[in-house]
């Protein structure tokens, strides 16, 4: 699918019994949502609940929003290198905060590959439909 057909497609409604629920959004400093806006549309399509945490945002912020929507899921995109080295902090503050093993850390982006998530515990995807097999694949792991 093409760039700009991924970003004019009509916002999805939200799911009337969803699946689960998927706070995301993009690793500090990267501020570049395209990739982030397409997943989400995904998620919701495959009738995620989706909360959207922004874009260029903190580990701290990140946490204080899965906390809030206690989410299943969060997900991180990962555009930029510097971006990157933010994810050990994010991963640090889940554990201390108590979230590592209740919520799914799911990585992608163009700065990020599958041994950048093989180190943190994460779930690696490359495209928008990873994202949903992926999270389909973690709701179920987490309702056995």
């Amino acid at each position: 699918m093409s760039w700009l057909k991924g970003m004019t497609e009509k916002e999805p409604p939200e799911p009337v019994n969803p699946i689960g629920t998927v706070v995301l959004g993009t690793l500090h400093p990267d501020i570049m949502d395209t990739a982030k806006e397409m997943v989400r549309k995904s998620l919701k399509t495959a009738q995620f609940k989706t909360v959207d945490a922004g874009k260029g945002v903190s580990p701290a912020v990140f946490v204080a929003k899965v906390k809030e929507a206690n989410a299943d899921i969060l997900v991180v995109t990962v555009g930029l290198s510097a971006a990157k080295e933010n994810l050990a902090k994010l991963i640090s503050l889940l554990e201390t905060e108590g979230l590592k093993g209740k919520v799914q850390v799911m990585i992608g982006g163009a700065a990020v590959s599958k041994e950048d998530a093989d180190k943190i515990g994460a779930m690696f995807g490359k495209t928008r439909e990873d994202a949903v097999a992926l999270a389909k694949k973690a709701i179920e792991q987490k309702n056995k």
